[in-house]
């Protein structure tokens, strides 16, 4: 296999305390393979600023005029993680590269893992997942979530690697496949697991974030894991099929009870309590599904409308 041309992509928003060691440090991984004759010279790193709000498009053109070799783009407005590495993914794909690997901002992933990425593409492998070892660095609440987090993607039908976020290499031919996905919401890890193409994983260990503060919350985790179900799964519906069919038949067989101690028993039950009680437990889990049911009516409504993902206001090629 020939020598790679290879494409980091940054996905940034107000990362100004950190772009600048970030991009120098990247600069030097890439020049390092470079020497070791695992990419090509021609190799870059491209930055894109999701609507900052502080200086970070600027220190991006201030490294883009000092090397040709950092690249970017910067929307118009804030529009969110996925959609700035979907843009990522789609700029490196028509800039011309063979193989692309996100990372975050903060280098918090191991950029050192690069060359491990690199290894498994020449060897066949179109899709790299970066996996961490463990979550020694996040605090006891930070960790559950995210436990459940992936938990409850698997369960529900989204199929995504533990631990694993959107540290990934993908090759071309994984990039010219995301070109045939023309949704609006599309989520990156789900979807290249149901591409079928030839994947492994890389460990790396995740290190202090050095500088500025994480944009993800537990909110923005919620809103990616609605994003993820909605997107690739229907099994919340098929749920709400099976609770139907269970509060029907619960409702009968109540019926059938109330007859018998009637008629059997000469018994008229006092239900009010009960009543009451089953009002509330049904009148919640009808609202639950009716949620449910909302987003996903919700993703039909914004794929209708066939919005741009996002709006690109200057590029840096």
């Amino acid at each position: 296999m020939q020598i790679p041309k290879l494409a980091v992509i940054i996905p940034c928003y107000n990362e100004e305390l950190c772009i600048e060691k970030t991009c120098r440090r990247l600069l030097e991984v890439l020049e390092m393979l470079i020497e070791k004759g695992k990419i090509s010279s021609d190799s870059y790193i491209y930055c894109v600023d999701d609507g900052s709000n502080d200086s970070t498009w600027s220190i991006i053109e201030r490294l883009h005029s000092e090397t040709p070799l950092v690249k970017g783009a910067t929307f118009v407005r804030n529009y969110g993680n996925q959609k700035a590495l979907i843009a990522g993914l789609e700029g490196v794909r028509d800039l011309g590269c063979d193989c692309a690997v996100s990372i975050d901002a903060d280098l918090q992933q191991d950029e050192l893992s690069i060359e491990q990425f690199v290894d498994e593409y020449q060897k066949g492998y179109d899709i790299v997942l970066g996996v961490r070892n463990d979550r020694k660095t996040d605090n006891f609440f930070k960790k559950i979530t995210a436990i459940m987090f992936y938990k409850l993607m698997n369960i529900l039908g989204s199929k995504i690697a533990m631990n694993h976020s959107d540290y990934r290499l993908v090759s071309k031919k994984a990039l010219d496949m995301m070109d045939l996905y023309h949704e609006k919401s599309l989520f990156l890890r789900g979807f290249f697991h149901e591409l079928g193409l030839k994947t492994t994983t890389v460990k790396f260990d995740v290190k202090p974030r050095f500088a500025g503060q994480s944009k993800f919350n537990f909110i923005s985790l919620m809103g990616l894991a609605l994003n993820g179900i909605t997107s690739f799964s229907i099994v919340p519906l098929r749920i709400i099929y099976g609770l139907g069919f269970v509060m029907a038949l619960f409702g009968f067989l109540m019926g059938l009870e109330t007859i018998f101690e009637k008629i059997f028993l000469n018994d008229s039950p006092n239900g009010v309590a009960t009543m009451i009680i089953l009002l509330c437990f049904f009148g919640g889990l009808q609202i639950f599904c009716l949620g449910v049911i909302g987003e996903y009516v919700g993703q039909v409504y914004r794929e209708v409308k066939a919005r741009p993902r996002y709006i690109v206001d200057k590029f840096l090629k």
